[in-house]
C-alpha cells in the first residue's frame, strides 16, 4: 500500500510518462470549506480504451512488461472509497488521461499529503523533456509551478534541469512556496 498521497501523484505521473505523455499537469485542492481534498493527474499521452479503463482498477491489470500486476490505482481507489471520496479516470485513445481522486478530508483514514515537493522533484528531473505544470490551491491561496518557465530562466537549457544545484533549489522552491498557503 502507497502510504500517502504524493507516492501515488508520483505513481500516476509516472504512468504519464511512460504514456508518452509531453505535458503532464499536477493539480491538488485543498478545500477545507468544503472537507474535500482532491488531486488530479492530467497528461496528453497515449490514452485509454474504454474497455481498459474499466478493469485498470483491477490488480492483475497493467501494461507493464516488468510485472504482472499494477497496484497503484487500486491502492488509490480504495484509500479515496474509505474516505468517503473516489475515483474517476477519463481518458480518449491518443488524447490522454486524467486520473482524479477525492478524499473527505477529516476522515480519520485520509492518509498523509506527503512529501509534494520531493516528488516534484524527482519527476521533473527524471523527465525534463515533459512540461510540467503544478498547480496547488488552499482555502488561503495558490501555488503555481510551470517548468517552462524555468527553463526560460535557465537560457533554455532543459538539461539543467537534471542538475543536483537545481533540483535542491526546486525542492525548496516549492516547499516555501506550499507553506505559505497552508
Amino acid at each position: 500500500m502507497l502510504e500517502d498521497l504524493s507516492a501515488h501523484v508520483l505513481d500516476i505521473a509516472e504512468n504519464s510518462v511512460m504514456a508518452n505523455g509531453t505535458e503532464v499537469r499536477i493539480e491538488i485542492l485543498e478545500e477545507r470549506s468544503a472537507d474535500r481534498l482532491t488531486f488530479s493527474v492530467e497528461d496528453n499521452g497515449k490514452g485509454m480504451t474504454e474497455d481498459f479503463i474499466a478493469k485498470v482498477t483491477d490488480p492483475f491489470t497493467t501494461t507493464r512488461t516488468t510485472r504482472r500486476v499494477g497496484m497503484g490505482l487500486p491502492f488509490l481507489k480504495q484509500s479515496a472509497e474509505l474516505c468517503g471520496g473516489g475515483l474517476d479516470i477519463n481518458s480518449k485513445p491518443g488524447k490522454g488521461t486524467k486520473t482524479t481522486a477525492t478524499f473527505r478530508m477529516s476522515s480519520i483514514d485520509k492518509p498523509p499529503l506527503g512529501d509534494i515537493p520531493a516528488t516534484l522533484m524527482t519527476l521533473i528531473m527524471g523527465s525534463p523533456e515533459i512540461h510540467w505544470t503544478y498547480r496547488h490551491k488552499t482555502d488561503s491561496g495558490e501555488f503555481v509551478l510551470d517548468t517552462e518557465e524555468i527553463i526560460e530562466a535557465l537560457d533554455g537549457d532543459r538539461e539543467m534541469l537534471r542538475s543536483a544545484e537545481v533540483g535542491l533549489w526546486l525542492r525548496e522552491h516549492i516547499k516555501e512556496n506550499l507553506d505559505e498557503i497552508k
